[in-house]
This record gives structure tokens, sequence and C-alpha cells, in this order.
């Protein structure tokens, strides 16, 4: 699984949430710095690539 952030295009908002359950997996439940990083950056990916109706009004 990539650690790195593609292009929202590149992705399904599926395959980003999916990578986001993977680092809380990892992560026990307790993020470090890095993992926040990677987290914020991974949810940013997913709100652009989630359909329009997920997105808040």
């Amino acid at each position: 699984m990539s650690t790195t952030v593609e292009a929202a295009s590149e992705r399904s908002a599926a395959e980003v949430n999916e990578e986001i359950r993977a680092l809380w997996r990892r992560s026990g439940g307790t993020l470090t710095t890095e993992q926040r990083v990677q987290y914020q950056r991974l949810v940013m990916e997913w709100a652009a690539a989630a359909p329009q109706s997920h997105r808040a009004a």
C-alpha cells in the first residue's frame, strides 16, 4: 500500500479511505506527528475524490 498522496483523479475515494483505515490500524489508534501529517493529506485527497453527495453542505 502506498504511503504517498496521489492526485485525487488517480484514486477513488474508496481507495483513499482504505489507506486511511490502514493507517489507523497500523497506529493502534494513536497517530505520531508524522502519521498525523499523512492522515491530513489523505483526508484532503479523500474529500477531493469523494462524490458530491458525501460532502458537507
